[in-house]
């Protein structure tokens, strides 16, 4: 099977600023997060929901699984932009 392509941002150069967001969310969210190597922090939340990842190939690794990972670290990230623009909306402030 080929393997997938990694998404592209679709402001050029968000990409940092998008890991950063991340490793902070996530670090709310109570897990240890490496300022450094925000994508690491997946392991730790496979752990936290007791599914097997490794460093490297998880070839065996179900869908499922797989987007229950995904699915705890994009909700969380999207959780914390929705607040974000309700704040800026209750403000006053539409930017």
């Amino acid at each position: 099977m080929a393997r997938r392509s990694r998404r592209k941002h679709l402001v050029a150069g968000a990409g940092a600023a998008m890991s950063a967001f991340k490793a902070e969310v996530m670090r709310r969210e109570g897990f240890v997060v490496n300022p450094g190597r925000p994508d690491d922090v997946k392991f730790e939340v496979a752990q936290s929901l007791g599914i097997p990842l490794e460093h490297g190939y998880n070839g065996n690794a179900s869908t499922e699984s797989m987007g229950q990972i995904g699915g705890q670290i994009g909700g969380a990230m999207v959780k914390e932009l929705v607040r974000m623009a309700q704040e800026k909306l209750a403000n006053g402030s539409g930017r």
